[in-house]
């Protein structure tokens, strides 16, 4: 059985090799930046030439904790020809601007999740990217999360057939109050937190054809938008996707899991980030196969974790696509697909009808 696992592992590997590395300017000094970006940028071995920031002091004191070499305002960071690379790291509406700037200066960009508050903003970020010959990448960083790379290498490997159906099911408690824009935020669990697991889907099967949706919020909530939805995903040869999520479970019962359904087999697992957010713990994963066969349930080894691990995925893929190595799996127009998806969930919402996308 080593033998087969041996390949699963490898499509779950987050090293960079040291010819490919590029120097990193990081913008934004936020709390995901200090407890994911940072610390899997370290780990990965992966230089950071500094850090800004609209607080000097927060630049500043992340310079302290990790050991970097200075703090920038944006204007210097763009201008030092030694960063190739910005990384991204702020609130939504403030990220086309510094992702337009950053691409006229010359430099790759890794944008956050979403892209932009709405898709013609991010068509319009592709097309800045393609203007300037440089490499934009979105940081869809579920996609390397070991749990759902590894669920991921099996199904492409077809140790259960043809893949069928998706399922995301998602209770949990959320204080989103930790975010203070996320809290008078309109739109909230479909754009922000949901959208890991649309990006998901897409990576297994693919766009889906059409879009059903809908959502709630609970009474007395401190938050003004959705933290309860239910989205199916429907495609015309048949398969689907359910994606149910609720972050007002007050009751300690929290779950988070995934089951990946095939011809001749299934996947299941535990989305490990979050039974502790932001700490977590690592993901588990089985696989039930027919052809392989394994006699029942078969646990996969997870050995690192969403936060901070994971983060290091997007940065390689952009490492690799610049270095000539193929395009990353979540470039620019692939994270403006994922956002599209996002807005026809909301169009479900707000017509209470099926939805095509």
């Amino acid at each position: 059985m080593l033998e087969q696992l041996q390949p699963i592992a490898q499509a779950c590997d987050l090293t960079v090799p040291a010819e490919l590395r590029k120097t990193i300017g990081v913008v934004g000094a936020g709390a995901i930046t200090q407890v994911a970006h940072l610390p899997a940028y370290r780990k990965a071995g992966l230089t950071v030439a500094g850090i800004s920031d609209l607080s000097p002091e927060r630049a500043e004191q992340a310079c302290r904790d990790f050991g970097l070499p200075r703090t920038y305002t944006l204007d210097e960071m763009l201008a030092d020809e030694t960063v190739e690379i910005v990384d991204v790291a702020v609130v939504p509406e403030a990220q086309p601007e510094i992702v337009r700037r950053a691409l006229d200066a010359g430099k790759h960009v890794l944008a956050q999740k979403p892209l932009a508050v709405d898709s013609k903003l991010g068509a319009e970020l592709v097309e800045a990217a393609r203007t300037a010959g440089r490499s934009l990448v979105v940081n869809h960083q579920m996609r390397y999360g070991e749990g759902m790379a590894a669920a991921r290498a099996m199904a492409a490997a077809g140790w259960i057939g043809d893949v069928t159906a998706v399922i995301i099911d998602v209770d949990i408690e959320t204080d989103f109050t930790a975010w203070d824009w996320l809290v008078t935020s309109p739109r909230l669990d479909l754009m922000y937190h949901s959208i890991h697991y649309f990006d998901t889907v897409r990576a297994l099967l693919g766009d889906p054809s059409s879009v059903y949706c809908v959502g709630g919020r609970r009474p007395g909530q401190a938050v003004a938008g959705e933290t309860r939805t239910l989205t199916t995903l429907a495609y015309d040869d048949g398969r689907r996707a359910l994606v149910k999520v609720n972050h007002e479970n007050h009751t300690g019962d929290q779950s988070a899991t995934f089951r990946i359904d095939g011809s001749e087999g299934s996947i299941r697992g535990t989305i490990g980030l979050l039974y502790d957010y932001p700490h977590g713990r690592p993901d588990t994963v089985e696989v039930n196969s027919k052809r392989l066969p394994t006699d029942g349930w078969l646990p996969y080894p997870v050995t690192t974790r969403w936060i901070p691990d994971a983060f290091a995925g997007p940065m390689r893929a952009l490492m690799f696509e610049i270095a000539g190595r193929g395009p990353a799996p979540t470039t620019a127009a692939d994270g403006l697909r994922t956002l599209q998806l996002v807005e026809t969930c909301y169009a479900s919402l707000a017509s209470g009808a099926v939805e095509s996308y």
